[in-house]
């Protein structure tokens, strides 16, 4: 099967830009530009932080303190007045030794890290399908309106011929109204399908922030390799890949962790602490005392009764365990489901666009002996028109269906998990700029 270039005259009014844009050039300035796409890029960043709090609560915490004031003691005492000014300096480092609770919920840092970047990832691939599916589009209603406009010059031609054949008695004034309405209903056609086309430009255009340029378009339709396996193996493929199926596993690892972050509320906790401590009395008469000192040790804290909080929160944990739980089985067999599903639609989209190839040739010859029989008398030109619907009819729903088949193609991958930018530099192989 083979993929025609098509007229973009209408598209090339509406877009100044000359120069010709393929998948991959429009997927890059959607990176750049779409505001979904970023706001999943800067929840990636800062997905990232996450592991760096974790690992601060294994690390040293080390304070700096300081006082400055001044004092006065009035004494019914003799000598007991006194007027003084002190000022101190603290320094005091906590090293954890034993932190249970610390040191799970560190590692749940580390699993939210991957959280942040597999979302990033499903950003990605749902930036791909929106941008071929606007770029699809976009092609569909230029398809179109190149086909309403070969269909409007076929009228045109009938429409001539039908009035002088009408001149000369050769023919009826019903073969003139006929054509003159498919010709009108070609024009209302026409008029649709621009205001279609102006909207999926500036769907596209919503997409890279700029109006596209002239579009590449299809020379042949093997653009998407889609491996030859069963839909079984694909469902399989899809529970075990799929990145939303594989953001629940991670968060039902992290609930896992959190069932364990708080029985250890139960531990005791074991620091090493240190301190420096400098204290200054400066006595406005004569006395002035200085006082240095310094620790260091071990601090334990053995957690005895603290309301029932420590039992609640493991129940709490325990429960959305539970539904972290379900929640991954859901997303596993929606996962599969939209595999069969995109699998089905790729294997039905092959099987419509070969039907279609055929029904092109059929309708193309049935025009040629349509045409033939009009020349030797046994054919109208009504029968002409008729045959000349078909043929467009087909190749309009032949390149509608090619399209659907690609998308079909990109959907089972995302599906899978393996979507990514090199399916579509794999489309642009068989792209080439529209003739302008």
């Amino acid at each position: 099967m083979q993929f025609k270039p098509l007229s973009l005259a209408l598209a090339l009014a509406l877009t100044p830009a000359a120069h010709a844009e393929n998948l991959s050039a429009v997927f890059q300035d959607a990176q750049a530009y779409d505001a979904q796409y970023a706001a999943a890029r800067a929840a990636y960043q800062a997905g990232q932080e996450k592991a760096i709090q974790g690992r601060a609560g294994l690390l040293p915490n080390v304070n700096l303190g300081g006082n400055a004031q001044y004092n006065k003691i009035d004494s019914s005492l003799p000598g007991g007045d006194a007027d003084y000014a002190s000022n101190g300096l603290s320094l005091n480092a906590t090293q954890p030794l034993f932190r249970k609770q610390n040191m799970v919920q560190y590692e749940q840092s580390k699993q939210q890290v991957k959280i942040a970047e597999m979302q990033l990832k499903v950003a990605e691939q749902d930036l791909i399908l929106r941008v071929a599916q606007a770029y699809f589009d976009v092609l569909q209603s230029q398809d179109n309106i190149a086909f309403i406009n070969a269909q409007k010059s076929a009228i045109s031609e009938q429409l001539a011929s039908a009035k002088r054949n009408f001149e000369v008695g050769t023919a009826t004034i019903t073969d003139t109204h006929e054509a003159q309405a498919r010709y009108d209903l070609a024009v209302a056609q026409e008029i649709a399908e621009q205001n279609s086309l102006a909207i999926r430009l500036r769907a596209l255009e919503k997409l890279i922030g700029k109006p596209p340029g002239a579009l590449d378009i299809f020379v042949e339709p093997g653009a998407l390799k889609v491996e030859a396996e069963s839909i079984d193996t694909w469902a399989a493929r899809a529970t075990e890949g799929n990145l939303q199926a594989e953001i629940q596993r991670i968060a039902k690892t992290i609930a896992d962790q959190e069932v364990e972050r708080n029985r250890a509320g139960h531990y005791p906790t074991l620091d090493a602490v240190a301190g420096y401590t400098i204290n200054n009395n400066q006595n406005f008469g004569t006395l002035q005392v200085d006082t240095r000192a310094a620790s260091i040790g071990v601090q334990l804290n053995l957690p005895i009764y603290q309301g029932g909080l420590v039992n609640s929160r493991v129940r709490e944990a325990v429960a959305n365990q539970e539904k972290a739980r379900q929640d991954l089985e859901a997303a596993a067999r929606d996962a599969s489901l939209q595999a069969r599903q995109a699998w089905l639609n790729v294997s039905s989209g092959a099987a419509r666009v070969k039907a279609l190839e055929q029904a092109l040739t059929s309708t193309q010859a049935q025009l040629d002996s349509t045409k033939l029989g009009l020349q030797v008398g046994v054919r109208t030109s009504l029968d002409v028109l008729n045959a000349e619907q078909q043929v467009l009819s087909a190749r309009r729903d032949l390149a509608g269906a090619r399209y659907a088949y690609l998308l079909a193609g990109l959907s089972l991958k995302a599906a899978v998990g393996s979507l990514n930018p090199a399916d579509l530099a794999e489309i642009d192989q068989h792209l080439k700029p529209a003739v302008q």
